[in-house]
C-alpha cells in the first residue's frame, strides 16, 4: 500500500527534520543581532547610582516618580531596609518650570545638608563632562543654579567648598568660585582659552591618565590648587566632518603623537578669593614630563604631586607647601619597563602615613609609607596582584581589596590588616565563582556586592562584612538569566594552552549543536595589549556576539597572551616592554597552532581572526606575519603604524622612538602588508579621535602598492567605538557577518 503525501506536508518535514539536525528544536528562541543589538533584549539591568551616606548607615539612591516624572533621591537603612526619600523630584523644579531637573549626577556636602545636581549634560570625548548645575539647600528648600551667568552646559567639575558656603568650578577652560548666599561670582583665573587650559585637561591627559578634573579645594577653603596646560606646540591633528553641511568642517584636536611635543603642564595654588595664581617649581622640563595626579593632604597646607618622567618608568612624588611653595621629594617609584598610575592613596595616624600602590617586590601590591617617605611596609604579602582597593578601614585596622591568586579569569574580595601582620583573608564565599565587584561604605561593615560570571548576568545585593552576609538582594536580572537559559546555547569553557614557555588561559565557544566528528571554521577574538584582558569570566562584553557566531557554526576561542593585564604578577605584564604588536602575535600564533594541534574538530584551513582597536592591530599583525595560520580577518579601529598613535600610550609600553625604532617598525603591521594571503576586511570611523582615521588610510595605501585585494568599510564621523547614529551598531555587525559568512 502506497501512502501519499502533499508537496505541502513534505516540505514541512523536511524542514522539521533539518531542523532538529542543526539543534533548533521547536520553540527554542534563536538569538538575532536586532535582539542583541537593536531590541536591548539581552542588557543587564543595574542599580543605582549609589552613594553611601556620611554616616556609613546607609545609602542613597535614585528612583522614578510618577507622579511629577522625574526622580526622587531615596534613602536607605543600610540594615533594616527603611526607605525614605530624601530629595522629592517636586524639590528640584526650577522656578517658573513645570519639570523637574533629570539628574545626571549628584553629590552631597560633607554635612549632608546640601545636594549639587549635574544636568542638562554634553559630551567631552569619552565622557558627559560639561553641563549645568543646580544646589538644593535641603534645610531652607532653596533650589538655585549656579553658575547662570556662564553659557549653558559649559559648566564643569562644580564641587562644594570643606564649609558648603561656596561651589567652585570651570567654564570655558577658566576656573570660578560662587558665594552661594550672595551669588557672587569670583574670577580664579582669566588666561583659558585657545592654547590655555586651566582646572581641566588636554585630550591625552583626559584618555591615557584618566585626568579630568583639574582642580582641588584646600582643606581650609581659603585656596584651590589646579593644572594649567599649554597646548601651543602640541601637534594638531583634523578631523573632517563631511556630513554636517554641504562643505566639509575640520575639527583641530591637539594631539601628541608618538615622539611629538607634549603640552606644557604647571600646577598652581590661587586664593578662593581670587587675586594672582602662585606657581610650583618643579623641576624637569614640562613638556617632558607629566604632572599625573594631585591632591591636598587632609588637614594640611600641603599638596602632593606625582610627576611621571616621559617614558613613564619613574614616578616622583613631591610635597608642596601652598603657603611657602617649597617642595620636597619624598618618595621616588621606577620600573625598568613602566609604571602605571593608581588612586589609593589614603592618609593614616593623623597624617603621618600614607598607602601607596607598587609593583617593587614583583606583585601589584599596597604600602604604608611615612610621611617622610624614610620608611616603607608591606602590607598585603604574598605571591598575588592587588587588582583594585576598594575600602581603607583605619578605624578596622583593614585593607578590602579585589584579587585572584589562584584563577586569573575570576575576581574575588580580599582583605589584609593595615599593620602588615598575619595573612591575606579571602572574604567572598566559595559559592560566588566569577568576577565580584564591591561598592563599600566607609567604614567597611555593608558593601553593594555585584556577583557575574559567563553564564549569569549581574547579581547585585547588599551584604553585611566582614562575615558577607546577605542582608537583600537589589537585582538579580532573574528574567535575562531565564532568556539565556532558554535559548539553549553551549557555555563557554575555559581552557589552558602550553605553548612551551608558559601556559596561557583561553577559552572556546562551541556550536549549540555541536558534532564532534564534523570540522568546523575557527574564529579568533584577540586584545593582547596591556591595557585589557578578553579571557574573563564575567557576562557581557562580546559573549552574545560570539554566541550568535556559534549559533551559526563557528567555533570562538579567545587567548590572553603574555603582557595582557591579568593578575599574573610584574613579570607577565611587563614582559611586553618594547615589542607590542610582536610578542603578543608570536603568543598567539604558537596558541593557535597548538590548538588546531589538540582539537580534531576544527578545520585549520579556515581559521579567522578579528579585534577592535589593540585587537585590531594585532589581527593585522597575525595575518600579516602567519598567514599560512589565519585564512580571514576583521580588524576594526586599528593602529596599523604605531608612529601615529598618541605619545602617553605608545610610549609607556614601547619606549620612546628614538630608543626603540627598530620595535615601533617590527610591531607595525603597516611593515608588513606586502605578506596578505587570505582574505582581509578593515573597518574604521572617519571621527576616530582616539585611533585615527589616517591609520586606515595608510594601509589602504599600503595595500593598494602591493596588489593586495581587500574589503572596507567607513563610518563617517564614527568615534573609536562606531557607535553614534542612527543604526549603525547593528549595520556594523551586519557588515561582519556577511564577511564571516562569505570569507569563513
Amino acid at each position: 500500500m502506497k501512502i501519499k503525501i502533499s508537496t505541502a506536508v513534505l516540505s514541512f518535514l523536511i524542514v522539521t527534520v533539518f531542523l532538529a539536525a542543526h539543534g533548533f528544536a521547536q520553540g527554542t528562541p534563536q538569538l538575532t543581532l536586532e535582539d542583541i543589538y537593536a531590541h536591548g533584549t539581552y542588557r543587564a539591568k543595574g542599580f543605582g547610582p549609589v552613594r553611601w551616606m556620611k554616616d556609613d548607615r546607609g545609602y542613597s539612591t535614585l528612583e522614578a516618580n510618577k507622579d511629577s516624572g522625574g526622580r526622587d533621591i531615596v534613602r536607605y537603612d543600610a540594615e533594616t531596609g527603611t526607605r525614605s526619600v530624601v530629595v522629592s523630584a517636586k524639590q528640584l523644579v526650577p522656578a517658573g518650570k513645570t519639570a523637574p531637573l533629570e539628574i545626571a549626577n549628584y553629590e552631597w556636602s560633607d554635612d549632608n545638608n546640601k545636594l549639587l545636581v549635574f544636568t542638562n549634560t554634553k559630551r567631552v570625548w569619552r565622557l558627559n563632562t560639561k553641563g549645568d548645575y543646580w544646589v538644593l539647600d535641603l534645610k531652607s528648600g532653596k533650589l538655585q543654579q549656579v553658575g547662570k551667568t556662564m553659557p549653558a552646559s559649559t559648566l564643569m567639575f562644580a564641587k562644594f567648598s570643606p564649609d558648603a558656603t561656596r561651589v567652585a568650578y570651570v567654564s570655558d577652560l577658566n576656573i570660578y568660585a560662587e558665594d552661594l548666599k550672595t551669588e557672587a561670582v569670583t574670577t580664579l583665573t582669566n588666561d583659558g582659552g585657545k592654547n590655555i587650559i586651566n582646572g581641566t585637561f588636554d585630550w591625552v591627559y583626559e584618555e591615557e591618565l584618566d585626568d579630568r578634573d583639574g582642580f582641588r579645594w584646600s582643606p581650609d577653603g581659603e585656596s584651590i590648587a589646579y593644572w594649567r596646560s599649554d597646548t601651543k606646540d602640541v601637534g594638531t591633528f583634523y578631523l573632517i566632518n563631511n556630513i554636517a553641511d554641504i562643505y566639509s568642517k575640520p575639527i583641530p584636536l591637539p594631539y601628541p603623537k608618538v615622539g611629538t611635543a607634549l603640552s606644557s603642564v604647571k600646577v598652581g595654588v590661587v586664593s578662593a578669593k581670587g587675586g594672582a595664581t602662585k606657581w610650583f617649581d618643579i623641576p624637569g622640563n614640562p613638556q617632558n614630563n607629566y604632572l599625573a595626579r594631585m591632591d591636598f593632604i587632609p588637614n594640611s597646607h600641603e599638596v602632593m604631586v606625582q610627576q611621571l618622567n616621559r617614558p613613564q618608568n619613574t614616578n616622583k612624588v613631591w610635597i608642596g607647601d601652598v603657603n611657602t611653595m617649597s617642595l620636597t621629594n619624598i618618595l621616588t617609584d621606577k620600573d625598568d619597563a613602566f609604571l602605571d598610575v593608581h588612586d589609593n592613596i589614603r592618609w593614616l595616624d593623623h597624617e603621618k602615613y600614607f598607602t601607596w600602590t607598587s609593583e617593587r617586590d614583583g606583585w601589584e601590591h599596597l604600602f604604608k609609607v611615612s610621611r617622610d617617605g624614610k620608611t616603607t611596609e608591606l602590607i598585603t604579602k604574598g605571591d598575588f596582584d592587588v587588582v583594585n582597593i576598594n575600602c581603607i578601614d583605619p578605624a578596622g585596622g583593614y585593607v578590602y581589596y579585589i584579587a585572584s591568586p589562584d584563577n586569573f579569569t575570576q575576581r574575588y574580595l580580599y582583605r589584609s590588616r593595615l599593620d602588615g601582620t598575619g595573612k591575606a583573608e579571602r572574604i567572598t564565599p566559595a559559592n560566588f565563582v566569577g568576577h565580584n565587584s564591591y561598592q563599600m561604605s566607609g567604614d567597611a561593615k555593608f558593601a553593594i556586592q555585584t556577583f557575574q560570571n559567563h553564564v549569569t548576568p549581574s547579581r547585585i545585593s547588599l551584604v553585611q562584612l566582614p562575615d558577607h552576609k546577605e542582608v537583600r538582594t537589589l537585582e538579580d536580572n532573574h528574567d535575562l538569566k531565564a532568556k539565556f537559559n532558554n535559548l539553549g546555547l553551549s557555555q563557554k569553557e575555559f581552557v589552558k594552552v602550553d605553548i612551551g614557555d608558559v601556559v596561557l588561559d583561553a577559552y572556546m565557544i562551541k556550536p549549540a549543536n555541536f558534532d564532534p566528528s564534523k570540522k568546523y571554521p575557527l574564529l579568533f577574538y584577540v586584545y593582547g595589549e596591556p591595557a585589557s584582558s578578553t579571557v574573563q569570566d564575567s557576562w557581557g562584553g562580546e559573549d552574545m556576539w560570539h554566541q550568535y557566531l556559534a549559533q551559526k557554526g563557528y567555533v570562538v576561542m579567545s587567548i590572553d597572551n603574555r603582557g595582557t593585564k591579568v593578575p599574573r604578577g610584574n613579570a607577565w605584564r611587563k614582559t611586553i616592554y618594547k615589542q607590542i604588536g610582536i610578542l603578543a602575535s608570536v603568543d598567539q600564533s604558537r596558541a593557535a597552532t597548538k590548538i588546531l594541534s589538540t582539537y580534531s574538530f576544527l578545520d585549520p584551513s579556515r581559521v579567522g581572526i578579528w579585534g577592535w582597536s589593540g585587537g585590531g592591530q594585532m589581527t593585522l599583525n597575525c595575518m600579516f606575519r602567519y598567514p599560512e595560520i589565519y585564512k580571514t580577518g576583521l580588524a576594526v579601529s586599528f593602529v596599523s603604524d604605531q608612529r601615529l598613535y598618541d605619545a602617553t600610550y605608545q610610549e609607556r609600553y614601547m619606549g620612546l622612538l628614538a630608543d626603540n625604532a627598530k620595535g615601533y617598525h617590527d610591531g607595525s603591521p603597516i611593515n608588513y602588508a606586502a605578506n596578505l594571503k587570505g582574505k582581509l576586511m578593515i573597518m574604521h570611523g572617519t571621527g576616530d579621535d582616539n585611533v585615527h582615521y589616517q591609520s586606515f588610510e595608510m594601509l589602504v595605501n599600503e595595500l593598494i602598492k602591493n596588489n593586495k585585494q581587500f574589503d572596507m568599510m567607513s563610518y563617517p564621523m564614527r568615534s573609536h567605538g562606531i557607535n553614534e547614529g542612527a543604526n549603525t551598531t547593528l549595520h556594523l555587525r551586519r557588515t561582519m557577518e556577511r564577511f564571516w559568512k562569505d570569507n569563513l
